[in-house]
């Protein structure tokens, strides 16, 4: 089993580095459309028709998104930018979360009594998670009763609320997540998993 996680593992270190790469060629057209769109290169030179003819089409999406939300179709290159690099950071996250989970799970499988651990170990990940979400939620603006977001809550509302009534806020801030967050940490780091 050792022998396919490492194999798994050199395969994400493939797709890191083409995602490298591909974040780079992109933040070079990135460059150049953005020196096309604001005309800092010859608006009908070779290089402007090329850009108008195959990369301005991928962008028509975000160009569109940015018009409505009252931003500049100029910055569409950039926002594109961090769309794959945000992507290819997610990617690459969950692939590493994979593969810990598929090495977890032959770890459970092992023994018997290790499956319980397993079990454990998986939801206070999952608390972590829930945590790590209504936070960055709060962040920007989504509704707790989003269908998207309400898991979050249900999940760790029996845990910060003792919290909120020993800990106060800070002004506007409420840190009662970051600590109930470093309490899993600690718990786990006692039990002994990850």
């Amino acid at each position: 089993m050792s022998d396919s996680l490492a194999g798994y593992y050199a395969a994400v270190g493939v797709v890191r580095v083409v995602l490298f790469w591909l974040a780079l060629a992109i933040a070079i057209v990135a460059l150049v459309d953005w020196l096309v769109r604001t005309r800092k290169i010859a608006p009908f030179g070779p290089v402007a028709r090329f850009i108008r003819r195959w990369v301005d089409p991928l962008l028509a999406p975000i160009e569109r998104k940015l018009v409505r939300s009252g931003r500049l179709p100029t910055a569409a290159p950039w926002w594109a930018l961090v769309v794959v690099v945000v992507g290819g950071i997610v990617l690459i996250t969950l692939l590493n979360y994979l593969g810990g989970l598929f090495g977890e799970l032959a770890f459970g499988m092992s023994s018997p009594a290790r499956f319980g651990l397993l079990l454990l170990s998986w939801t206070l990940a999952l608390l972590r998670i829930a945590l790590i979400v209504r936070v960055v939620s709060t962040w920007i603006q989504i509704s707790p009763y989003s269908k998207w977001i309400r898991w979050s809550y249900v999940l760790t509302e029996w845990m910060l609320a003792p919290l909120r009534r020993v800990i106060p806020n800070f002004g506007p801030v409420d840190v009662t997540p970051i600590v109930a967050y470093f309490l899993l940490v600690l718990v786990a780091s006692v039990i002994g998993v990850r």
